[in-house]
């Protein structure tokens, strides 16, 4: 049964799916151009790490405020509005005079990247089949991996032929194309506002322990992706000699993996349940942690990537679902995109947590040991709340 009774639900799923791909994207693509933007703006490359926590910290900005709007005027307008801004924030960004610009810009872009999720998440959650949310909750979440193997893909091919600077204009067509989606996608949530709406603040106080807990639960997700991914390229050229090219060649290899789980855990979380499906994504974690950390050869580099990522995403892949079930009614388009961005804020010195780690334990040790930490914490912090598999969520006819 298809949750809108709408035939144009395919439009609205369509547009949440690849408005988080191209998010993805331009985060991503300054992960693979690091060395580039150091020579550039005449900095650390310490310096340039510290943007991806810039842009990390200001996505709860961003959930506040286009949520507070998907909740107060329905779902369409304020995602519409949001990959707009984030779109011509990243197009301005290779345009930066200086770095202090540079960063202010990459700021920016972190409201766009915060308000997108929660807003495209509700939007995709309320509009698909009930019986299959599980399997578009992956597919949602595939879209950020797949927008880290766009990245890569590009970083490859475009940046040596024409320079750094296009991989910040080239998602530009995609954005295009999210905006006419959006524009034929119902409004699933528009008659339900209209016909009463909701004290935000009251409604997200009366559930603040709820709040606190799954806050926690995003936080431990946020180090486990960002943990593993964000320096990943980096450690691939610094401890094992990987060009530019070649580490963008492995990034490209893992994130098939990621896409793979999470549209996997994302499916059998609609058989097995949400939190035992985490949980095996997990293990699946602890068990490539040798190979991706300590490998000694390319093969068990790769071998050990893949499978990282295959369970981190496939854990991650359960998290819209999840997240959307657990959202008091009322409060969805502001609830999950307000958690998992607050998660999001505390987990984002984890990246330079981990890049200081370096120094004193070696690359290799300080992502392992990190990252074990941040499995055992995340299994715990989930084993807290129940899950609502299923549960039905508020319907409205566009």
């Amino acid at each position: 049964m298809i949750a809108t009774g709408n035939k144009r639900w395919g439009f609205a799923v369509a547009s949440g799916i690849l408005g988080w791909v191209l998010d993805a994207y331009d985060f991503f693509i300054l992960v693979f151009v690091m060395d580039s933007l150091a020579s550039h703006f005449g900095v650390s490359k310490g310096r340039i790490v510290a943007t991806i926590t810039a842009t990390l910290v200001m996505r709860p900005l961003g959930a506040l405020l286009f949520g507070f709007y998907a909740d107060r005027w329905g779902r369409r307008i304020p995602l519409l509005c949001c990959v707009l801004y984030f779109s011509f924030i990243t197009a301005l960004t290779p345009l930066a005079p200086s770095f202090s610009v540079f960063l202010v810009l990459r700021a920016l872009y972190g409201i766009g990247m915060g308000g997108y999720w929660g807003v495209g998440a509700a939007l995709v959650m309320e509009s698909c089949p009930v019986s299959w949310r599980g399997l578009f909750s992956g597919i949602l979440q595939a879209g950020y991996s797949l927008g880290y193997l766009l990245a890569a893909a590009m970083a490859r091919t475009l940046a040596p032929a024409v320079g750094w600077q296009w991989l910040f204009w080239s998602g530009l067509c995609l954005a295009v194309l999210i905006v006419v989606l959006i524009l034929f996608s119902p409004d699933t949530y528009r008659q339900a506002v209209t016909e009463a709406r909701p004290n935000l603040l009251r409604t997200i106080g009366a559930h603040w322990g709820n709040f606190v807990l799954l806050t926690v639960l995003m936080t431990l997700i946020t180090c486990l992706s960002h943990g593993t991914q964000d320096l990943y390229p980096d450690f691939l050229r610094v401890v094992h000699g990987f060009s530019l090219r070649s580490a963008a060649n492995m990034a490209i290899f893992y994130n098939v993996g990621a896409v793979m789980g999470a549209v996997v855990f994302g499916r059998i979380s609609d058989w097995l349940g949400r939190r035992n499906s985490i949980y095996m994504a997990l293990l699946i974690c602890l068990l490539a942690v040798p190979a991706w950390a300590f490998g000694g050869s390319v093969a068990w580099l790769a071998a050990g990537a893949f499978l990282m990522q295959f369970g981190v995403q496939g854990a991650f892949g359960v998290i819209p679902a999840h997240l959307n079930e657990l959202a008091p009614e009322g409060a969805r388009g502001l609830f999950p995109g307000l958690v998992y961005q607050f998660g999001v804020l505390l987990g984002a010195p984890c990246v330079m947590v981990e890049y200081a780690l370096r120094d004193s334990f070696g690359y290799a040790r300080a992502l392992a040991v990190f990252e074990l930490i941040t499995f055992a914490l995340l299994a715990a912090a989930l084993a807290v709340r129940k899950e609502q598999r299923g549960r039905e969520l508020m319907r409205a006819n566009a």
